[in-house]
């Protein structure tokens, strides 16, 4: 599996009393981990939901494999910071439950089963396959989300702060995680997240979405992973997200 080259050209969105996107200009390639900073109401949420389909932009287009969008797709998962798992279904059951989407190709028994297990295997759940969501930790209900997603065997992974209501420990073990599944699967991952140390700890990429709508900002992290022992350096780097971070709610404001 490959991931998906995703592009936004003049992304626009208004509602009736406010512009939340404002021509966003936006490029991935295939198998890159990308976060999206920003303060809040930046249209962190609604980027993510246009690109994958959910909400129609007011003007501009986004691309996947060069390909318009105008609705959801197969092959582009979402997930939020909600596990929204159905607590009358197993975790397995619950996993297996994202491949009855629609837009989903068809699928036999027994590859619905193999693509669960593997999805289970990925995130390290295939012990708890038969566990009703209220037996799980935060960070097992969050596991079991992600394979929901990744059962699709999808090409491009759309994450909006999934790891926010995560303790400090459980959060840095999903984030360990997350990375991993990335380079294993190569899809393709655009990452929402309030936290700059977690963007700085498993993104190729920072983008920075400014209270105008716009991109006002990106670094490129080129610190080898695993990087924790490189302080000093994403130190640097972090200081310099805040002060943009900051000099653009102040612009705002």
């Amino acid at each position: 599996m490959t991931g998906a080259r995703i592009r936004t050209s003049g992304l626009t969105l208004r509602y009736p009393n406010r512009s939340v996107l404002q021509g966003v200009d936006f490029s991935m390639e295939p198998g890159e981990l990308v976060a999206i900073l920003g303060p809040s109401g930046a249209g962190k949420s609604s980027f993510l939901r246009t690109v994958a389909g959910l909400v129609r932009p007011s003007s501009g287009m986004v691309q996947v494999d060069d390909q318009p969008v105008a609705g959801p797709r197969a092959d582009v998962a979402l997930a939020f910071q909600d596990p929204c798992l159905l607590p009358w279904l197993s975790v397995e059951r619950n996993v297996a439950f994202g491949l009855t989407f629609a837009r989903q190709p068809h699928l036999s028994r027994a590859s619905r089963k193999e693509r669960v297990t593997l999805a289970l295997r990925e995130v390290a759940l295939e012990h708890s396959r038969t566990w009703a969501p209220s037996q799980l930790s935060g960070g097992m209900a969050q596991r079991a989300a992600l394979a929901r997603c990744l059962a699709r065997q999808p090409r491009a992974l759309l994450l909006d702060e999934p790891f926010g209501a995560l303790d400090e420990v459980t959060r840095a073990d999903m984030q360990q995680l997350l990375v991993k599944v990335v380079r294993h699967t190569g899809a393709s991952t655009l990452l929402v997240t309030h936290d700059i140390d977690e963007a700085l700890l498993v993104a190729d990429r920072i983008l920075l979405l400014g209270n105008n709508g716009t991109v006002v900002d990106e670094w490129t992290v080129d610190v080898p992973a695993p990087r924790a022992p490189h302080i000093q350096k994403l130190g640097e780097m972090r200081i310099q997200i805040l002060r943009a971070l900051q000099n653009s709610m102040s612009r705002a404001a």
